[in-house]
């Protein structure tokens, strides 16, 4: 785990009428629209994962029953669901204290801040994190740091196989979305839940330190998986 000091971030969001795919839900693409809000937040120490969740470990945790996986690709088609749900299971397994409460309505699945097990990193934890104490899009030039339409072949890549960013942490932008913590708008769209960073399957523009979509906490697809934190060790 990769420590990370407290500090400030500025968020920015995105609105606008563009269909992601073919569902019914919009996306955010900064620098094509015009409408946006920021916001600041303060981000207390904690502890984040160098790399995004791999199959292997995955499965390990989870008692899934299937071929023994031996590479480090990232986990994919995984729910924001699944993703508590592991967090959950690992803290077990570690004898450290749950921090989710899960409820059937995943919006009121609540957080237990005092516990000690691991978690998803928040939305602003993760754009905190992702850059770094850097001021741009993105922490170096996206050939050197992330997987995206251009240089990924069409597929999902190993671990950790490109530059980490100055805090010593891999794949935060490309290669595989991650899903946060924090419900997008609850006014606007009930329980959706916030993910980060672009993908293997997304264009250069799609793929920064804050870029942002939000989905159904069930929804899975081939490039989108997660991250986890600690608030101490």
């Amino acid at each position: 785990m990769v420590p990370v000091n407290g500090g400030t971030i500025e968020l920015r969001d995105y609105f606008n009428k563009d269909k992601w795919f073919s569902s019914d839900y919009t996306l955010s693409n900064p620098g094509r629209v015009k409408n946006s809000v920021t916001w600041t937040e303060t981000i207390e120490p904690f502890y984040v994962m160098k790399y995004p969740i791999t199959k292997q470990l995955y499965h390990l945790i989870m008692h899934e029953e299937e071929e023994i996986i031996l590479n480090d690709l990232p986990m994919t088609d995984v729910s924001w669901i699944d993703s508590i749900h592991f967090c959950n299971e690992l803290s077990r397994v570690l004898g450290r204290t749950e921090c989710y409460a899960i409820t059937n309505e995943s919006e009121k699945t609540r957080y237990n801040k005092t516990a000690n097990g691991f978690r998803l990193l928040t939305d602003a934890e993760w754009q905190y994190a992702c850059k770094a104490g850097t001021t741009g899009y993105r922490y170096a030039k996206i050939d050197q740091i992330a997987w995206y339409q251009k240089n990924s072949h069409g597929a999902v890549h190993p671990v950790g196989q490109l530059l980490p960013n100055p805090w010593g942490i891999f794949d935060m932008i490309g290669n595989v979305w991650e899903w946060c913590w924090d419900l997008y708008d609850t006014e606007r769209y009930g329980n959706y839940r916030v993910f980060r960073g672009g993908s293997w399957a997304e264009v250069e523009n799609n793929c920064g330190s804050t870029s942002r979509r939000k989905s159904m906490p069930d929804f899975k697809i081939d490039d989108l998986g997660f991250r986890i934190a600690l608030t101490k060790l």
